[in-house]
């Protein structure tokens, strides 16, 4: 019966897709094992996609709805489903592994003998992913890069779902989490550059519920402008969702350790599944070839030219605008690329984006 509930559970994994969705490898089953008890992995299996009150699972799974609810509540505070209020009814939804349970252990930035022993099992289960399944096919981006605004040159048509502030302004339930890429790379010995931790931002719901559960910290607008000030003098790079609406998180990522930018980087042309929709622009009379820009830029798209000024490669610049913060003489702007598509709308209209993109590449 054990066995048998993770099997169910690598098939339930599966079909919610995702990175590292599920493929049918020991690494796999070591790391669910640690993860979810077989009685949660029972229940794991019995969520369907859309939210349902504990009632609803227990009936379900022709249980007790009292002994389902206590279980539930158990996932949520572990990370292992997603927890909501609507109204007075609470609601529980399962979770891929990425975008979502992987992400939930490290938000609280613990460091436990067993925060350790997940880490490394998730390690071994995705390299073992990788050399299974090899280099994901990449067709149309499904995360975006939000340029600094601050940086954009006047005159440049700047949008509100360009601006960082905007998911700021329009949320009232923010929340900061401990970024997963490098604190889980820390748990298992790797160097984190001395880049900040606390910087995984959520809105909404979403925030509630990290707040709530995942240790995940309460910020007013001002704490979270501050948090963007600091990922930004760092050099990390703002990343969500490629949709206009809907967003609810704003990663600050680095190129050493976020799953997004190492992905696309093995891509012949990063740029065209990570970008904002900005491009730097260099003034010879304010640049002094300090070369700081260079040393910041995220997927190396810079280089000296021969008249002493930086030139990029667009095939490979991500539009951060890292460039653009860190330079001491305020030599770079960005301005808008031309032709640049408007993302999505929503999650659905990404989704038939990612079909269509499929379908037309056979």
């Amino acid at each position: 019966m054990t066995q048998q509930v993770y099997k169910e559970l690598y098939e339930i994994m599966k079909s919610r897709r995702g990175p590292y969705s599920g493929v049918e490898i020991p690494e796999f089953y070591d790391m669910v094992q640690e993860l979810f008890t077989p009685q949660e992995a029972e229940v794991n299996n019995a969520m369907p996609a859309k939210p349902l009150t504990a009632a609803g699972i227990a009936a379900e799974m022709n249980r007790d709805e009292d002994e389902i609810r206590g279980i539930l509540e158990t996932m949520a505070d572990k990370g292992l489903c997603k927890t909501f209020r609507k109204g007075d009814v609470r609601y529980y939804q399962g979770e891929p592994f990425m975008p979502g349970i992987f992400e939930y252990q490290f938000m609280p930035g613990k460091a436990t003998d067993r925060d350790k022993r997940i880490a490394q099992l998730i390690r071994a289960y995705k390299n073992a992913f990788n050399t299974a399944k090899g280099a994901p096919k990449m067709t149309f981006p499904v995360t975006r890069v939000i340029t600094v605004d601050r940086t954009i040159e006047a005159g440049n048509t700047v949008y509100t779902y360009d601006q960082v502030s905007t998911y700021i302004d329009k949320n009232e339930t923010i929340g900061v989490g401990t970024c997963y890429c490098r604190h889980s790379a820390k748990l298992v010995g790797e160097d984190t550059h001395d880049m900040p931790m606390e910087v995984c931002m959520w809105f909404g719901s979403m925030a509630a519920y990290a707040i709530e559960r995942l240790g995940a910290r309460a910020m007013t607008k001002a704490e979270a402008r501050r948090v963007l000030d600091l990922a930004e003098e760092a050099g990390l790079v703002h990343m969500s969702r490629n949709t206009t609406e809907n967003v609810n998180f704003i990663c600050n990522c680095d190129r050493w350790h976020c799953e997004v930018i190492k992905g696309v980087l093995k891509q012949p042309k990063p740029a065209l599944f990570f970008n904002s929709g900005f491009q730097p622009r260099f003034d010879p009379d304010l640049c002094t070839a300090c070369e700081t820009c260079i040393e910041r830029c995220p997927p190396e798209a810079l280089v000296m030219g021969e008249n002493e000024v930086p030139q990029v490669d667009l095939d490979r610049c991500f539009g951060c605008a890292v460039c653009a913060t860190g330079c001491p003489s305020q030599a770079i702007a960005m301005e808008c690329k031309p032709d640049f598509p408007v993302p999505p709308k929503d999650p659905k209209e990404l989704i038939v984006s990612l079909k269509a993109s499929f379908a037309k590449q056979g």
